[in-house]
């Protein structure tokens, strides 16, 4: 298990916590929009930390589930996992 979340990786955490199916392209070609216009709420990023969670058994960064964008979201994820390992 590598220890950073690629594009690939959230788009599958995306559909399995959120119910939301979103082709890691399009997500790359949206890096930078808003998860609310990819159709992913607030509980459903909450569902995507606690899957993170669960997987790495690591806490996310708190700010991780407030998170505006997929970038924004990576970046802090990303940065906590490589803090962690």
């Amino acid at each position: 298990m590598s220890d950073r979340i690629t594009v690939e990786e959230l788009a599958e955490l995306m559909k399995k916590a959120a119910g939301v199916t979103v082709a890691p392209e399009e997500l790359q070609q949206q890096y930078d929009s808003g998860f609310d216009a990819l159709g992913i709420d607030s509980l459903g990023l909450l569902g995507i930390v606690g899957e993170l969670e669960n997987r790495y058994g690591t806490p996310m960064p708190t700010d991780a589930e407030k998170s505006k964008t997929p970038r924004q979201f990576l970046e802090l994820v990303n940065s906590a996992l490589l803090a962690g390992a």
